[in-house]
């Protein structure tokens, strides 16, 4: 990396904003090869990831404020690492996976102390299925989102009355409905990416301002 940085001109050219894109599709791309399940693929899409991980490194060593490079990377991600294993590198005990993610819960939200609601740290420009997901966890902690879930409980119970399912039985037809949605959208006009995003803006204000009424 260090030679390519340093010889070649387009490597030289690149910051951190104009590598952007090349981080997301080689994410992208690492997601597709665990999902094909092929091990040569996801070798080599691992190997790509890391490269843009070396690349911003790279550049970042080369700032004129507050460089810092691959070694301080690895050092930041050590130190996290230890603090969010207490039951690793501590004292703790951990022999559930639920109780692992509550030690790890506690230690995060101890370094982010300064955080005032619970979507602080939240990526906004997630995809919008994966905002959404992510949107309502958060969302539960202060009971917003629960209408979606009151209107699925609706649903059930006309599924038990009339005897006809009318929500997805299992993730692959959860896959079917979304991809049918996703189909109106397109037959009308309109675009089912915004058209998300913009409802979780919405259910984003309202969770801060649940927030701000507790």
């Amino acid at each position: 990396m260090r030679d390519v940085h340093d010889r070649c001109v387009w490597s030289q050219a690149m910051t951190h904003e104009r590598l952007v894109p090349y981080l997301v599709e080689e994410s992208a791309e690492v997601i597709e090869a665990v999902e094909s399940g092929d091990a040569d693929e996801l070798r080599e899409e691992l190997g790509d990831l890391l490269w843009q991980v070396l690349f911003h490194a790279s550049v970042a060593s080369n700032r004129a404020d507050d460089p810092f490079d691959l070694e301080d990377v690895a050092a930041t991600l050590a130190e996290k690492m230890i603090r969010r294993h207490p039951h690793v590198f501590g004292e703790e005990t951990a022999e559930t996976p639920e109780r692992v993610l509550e030690l790890w819960n506690a230690a995060k939200a101890s370094e982010k102390s300064e955080r005032r609601s619970v979507l602080d740290g939240v990526p906004m420009g997630m995809s919008s299925l994966a905002l959404a997901q992510k949107v309502l966890d958060k969302g539960q902690k202060v009971g917003v989102g629960e209408e979606f879930l009151e209107s699925v409980a609706a649903s059930e119970a006309i599924e038990e009355e009339e005897g006809v399912p009318l929500l997805p039985q299992s993730e692959e037809e959860l896959g079917d409905t979304i991809l049918g949605l996703v189909a109106v959208a397109r037959a009308r006009g309109w675009d089912a990416e915004r058209a998300l995003r913009g409802r979780m803006r919405a259910v984003a204000e309202e969770i801060r301002a649940a927030e701000v009424e507790e």
